[in-house]
């Protein structure tokens, strides 16, 4: 769905993106992961023709520069700085792009329906929650279920527990027939949101793999202190260590070393082998 082939931009003597290539597939979910100033929000800006650039870039087989419109209209897209109108309601917001979009009313109510948003209706956007905003940034994006959503730092300005909504409803998008390319820089939520994560650095590529790989190689590892309801945890730390996760007692539960994406894998194991898991704290 996206060819990018050589991509290099310059502001000036400074070379933000330099000789760039990769692609994602159709229903491929790809991380662009990395510090800020890494170039990652480049690359996004440079695929929705915001940017110019050396290289080449192609959408769904439409050149970038040459077929801009009809390749922009296959993305749907949600920057990292939000910029509503706050005095318009959600409604008043989403049919206007709606309307732009020339989206049918029974496409913007799914689209409304599949963010949670049905019920928010007459409410002023500047009266909704971080975590609103971007649901509705996000049912902004889904008008006219495009084949290509371009999540630029998706969750970057959200507590803890709006990150964890709009993480699980991304997630739910995912699609056979839909491609993601997000960037981010936390390491958990591309493991549950990517296929492929491309790690950046000063504008270049420097790696390419899955989300696990990328975590043993930076060394992205934590303690799991879980408790289970048993009366002999070392024959649960037992079973952990025999599926290939470092475990010990320590003090009332088991001690478990795991990588960013490797938490829920290790308390699915537990729960699988008849280990009831009643808490449990992560220690980094």
């Amino acid at each position: 769905m996206i060819d990018v082939r050589h991509l290099t931009k310059r502001y000036g003597e400074v070379v933000a993106v330099a000789d760039v290539s990769f692609t994602v597939q159709p229903g491929e979910s790809v991380a662009l992961w990395g510090p800020n100033g890494a170039g990652k929000t480049t690359v996004v800006r440079s695929i929705l023709g915001l940017a110019s650039y050396e290289g080449f870039i192609e959408v769904a087989g439409l050149d970038g520069r040459n077929d801009g419109k009809q390749a922009r209209a296959l993305i749907g897209h949600v920057p990292q700085e939000l910029a509503f109108y706050d005095e318009l309601t959600v409604f008043e917001t989403i049919d206007f792009s709606a309307r732009l979009k020339r989206v049918t009313p029974q496409a913007t109510k799914a689209a409304l329906a599949r963010v949670g948003l049905t019920s928010h209706l007459t409410k002023a956007v500047g009266s909704l929650s971080g975590g609103m905003k971007q649901r509705l940034a996000i049912g902004l994006a889904l008008l006219g279920d495009p084949p290509i959503l371009l999540l630029d730092e998706p969750t970057s300005n959200l507590d803890a527990g709006s990150r964890e909504g709009v993480v699980r409803l991304l997630h739910e998008l995912r699609s056979p027939s839909r491609s993601m390319l997000l960037t981010s820089h936390h390491i958990d939520e591309i493991g549950l949101l990517a296929d492929r994560v491309i790690s950046f650095d000063a504008g270049r590529i420097v790696l390419d793999c899955g989300p696990q790989e990328l975590s043993d190689k930076l060394g992205l590892h934590s303690w799991l202190h879980v408790k289970v309801a048993t009366s002999a945890p070392a024959a649960a730390a037992a079973v952990l260590v025999a599926s290939g996760f470092p475990a010990r007692l320590n003090g009332s539960g088991i001690l478990v070393e795991v990588s960013a994406q490797g938490k829920g894998a290790a308390l699915r194991r537990l729960e699988e082998s008849g280990y009831r898991v009643v808490d449990f704290e992560v220690w980094r």
